[in-house]
Formats: structure tokens, sequence, C-alpha cells
């Protein structure tokens, strides 16, 4: 069976730097699979890249089959791959409601965009409670709730969610995780990049180990999870 998505010797550079130095791994539908690492190993450029925000030097990218190279950004959502990126980037002076409307931007389903909407609200309860206020107003966890459920109303395939739990309490991180474990449930597909390694890999079917543009380790979330070098390297482990 091919996979939802496949990366192939994915190669991205900034000018003469090669930040992505031939990465291949792959999606099955329905999974959870996480890419971990610390900063500048080449995890969010990886996620820039399949969005079609940036153009890869080398190497293939397949989603259902059908190469994205070359593909533009607002084409690849509407083929179903769709990106929550890191820092958010929510409209601070639009609604939640009015945030949420742009996310299904490529959609004409009058009924059913307002379906998805309330389903928004529904995972998140705090965004229906606040649905007239300006997200910009919105606390970081908040903010990032409203950047996941805008994410879904493009009705993705495959949901890619760039460091979601970064700078927030430890109980807005634990809300966050519940709800990409919920959606997980739910069938939603997910690529998760995240800066809690312990976190990504307990809810991860396949995770990622990254380095310098490279993978350097591979294997289930347990597996990972249990590995002693994984766990000296990103669980703070002696």
């Amino acid at each position: 069976m091919t996979a939802l998505l496949e990366v192939e010797d994915l190669r991205v550079a900034y000018g003469k730097i090669e930040a992505v130095k031939g990465i291949s791994f792959s999606v099955e539908a329905g999974q959870v699979v996480t890419l971990i690492g610390t900063n500048g190993a080449g995890k969010t450029t990886t996620l820039r890249t399949l969005s079609g925000l940036l153009k890869p030097l080398a190497g293939t990218v397949r989603f259902e089959g059908e190469t994205l190279t070359g593909t533009p950004a607002h084409k690849i959502v509407k083929l179903g791959l769709a990106h929550s990126p890191e820092g958010r980037h929510i409209f601070p002076r639009l609604t939640i409601t009015e945030n949420l409307q742009l996310g299904a931007f490529l959609r004409k389903d009058a009924a059913g965009i307002d379906k998805d909407i309330q389903r928004a609200y529904d995972l998140f309860p705090i965004l229906g409670e606040r649905r007239g206020q300006a997200a910009g107003t919105l606390s970081g966890g908040e903010q990032q709730m409203l950047a996941m459920g805008r994410a879904l109303m493009s009705r993705p395939k495959l949901l890619m969610l760039d460091e979601p739990s970064m700078g927030l309490s430890p109980i807005m991180m634990q809300k966050i995780m519940h709800t990409i474990r919920e959606l997980k449930s739910n069938g939603t597909t997910i690529l998760l990049v995240e800066q809690n390694a312990q976190a990504a890999l307990s809810l991860a079917d396949c995770g990622h180990v990254m380095e310098i543009g490279k993978i350097v380790l591979s294997g289930t979330g347990q597996d990972l999870l249990h590995d002693e070098s994984v766990r000296k390297a990103y669980l703070g482990e002696d």
C-alpha cells in the first residue's frame, strides 16, 4: 500500500547552507509521525518545504502518489495537506471566527464550513466562548488552539503541526497534547514537530530523530522513548 506522504532524499538549502541533507521518511494514513531534534536540526525547514513555502534543492515529495515538486502552497492545501506553523501566525485583529473562516478559504460549501467551525469550538470550548474576540487578545495557548483549529478548517488528509507546545505552560501543553491524541483517535493523520520529545514520542506511532539536517535514528514512538541515546540526548536523563 502506498503511503499517504512519501519523502525521498529531500535536500533544502538557504543560499549555500544546506539545512536538510537528504532525508527520507513516510507517513501512513491514520498515523502520528513525529520529527524530534534540537533547534537547527532541520525540522521546521522540512515542514515548510512539504507545504510549499520553500523550494527543495533536490529530492521527491509525493502526497497520495502525486509529486508535489513545484506545486504552489495553496494548491498543496487544496490537495489535503495543512500546516499549523511554528509561532502560530494567527491574524491578531480578526476575530476567532474570522480566523477560522480564513482556514476554509478554498472551500465553497457554506454549510460545511459552519459545521467545521462548530467542530473547532467543540474541540476547543474556550474558542467558542470567545468567538467574537480579537485573536490577538488570546493567551499563547489559546492562540495555538486557534492555529490548529484554522488548519483543520481545510479538512486536511494530513495535518502538520510545528512546535504546538512551544512557550506554553505545562497545563496548556497537556491540553494541546490531549487534543492531538483526540485527533489521532478520530483518525486524523498527523506529522508532528515537537520540542517536548517525551510528549511527542508517547503519542507517536513512528518517530525520526534529526540532527544537523539528517535523520540519524528512526523507530516506533515507544522504541525511541526507551532508547538509551534518545533518553540521554532529548529526555534529560543520565
